[in-house]
């Protein structure tokens, strides 16, 4: 089992959108650097925004790109391209309308579910088989009304819920760095 190399988290740039569900791949890789005391800066030969930590001697590119969702790709290809970072190598954290609030999930590889960043990813890297931490915001009921669901900000109790297991995806970040991606899973799962 490859170590992550890369951790990207997946949001659409600029301070209205800071807050909305759609944006929580970003709040949890801004935690991951925050607890690592990482600094994210702007880089635009990856369209976006890194920073680089050390965990146990693996060192991890973050990337948050700055494109909006759906041209995440050009982002994340960018950087695999640059460090040669295999496709398995590559961690997501992406907002997830499948999973209800309180809920994560980590898989490997699997479609795009209709979300626009994670197909903009596949396109640019070729392959589906990318990991990909499932953060779950629930689901407005109606197709119709994604757009508006994802792009607005999480009720109060939704909010609480979202962050409850955030943190506990962050309790596993250290074995998905080193490579111990089953048992992270395990954990992640059976918490």
């Amino acid at each position: 089992m490859s170590e992550i190399k890369l951790i990207v988290g997946l949001g659409n740039p600029g301070r209205e959108y800071e807050s909305t569900r759609h944006n929580a791949g970003f709040w949890w890789v801004d935690e991951l650097a925050r607890s690592h005391n990482a600094n994210f800066k702007a880089d635009s030969k990856f369209h976006g925004l890194i920073a680089r930590i050390a965990l146990h001697g693996h060192d991890v590119h973050l990337l948050k790109p700055q494109t909006f969702m759906n041209a995440s790709g050009r982002a994340v290809g960018a950087m695999a391209q640059f460090y040669k970072i295999d496709p398995a190598q590559i961690l997501v954290v992406h907002d997830e309308l499948d999973l209800p609030p309180g809920s994560t999930k980590l898989k490997l590889g699997g479609g795009h579910g209709g979300h626009n960043g994670l197909k903009d990813i596949i396109a640019h890297l070729g392959t589906k088989d990318f990991w990909r931490l499932r953060l779950g915001i629930g689901h407005p009921g109606e197709r119709t009304e994604v757009v508006n669901f994802v792009l607005n900000a999480p009720r109060k109790e939704e909010q609480s819920l979202i962050e409850e297991a955030m943190q506990r995806a962050q309790n596993i970040a250290p074995l998905v760095i080193e490579g111990k991606l089953e048992a992270a899973m395990l954990k992640l799962h059976s918490q």
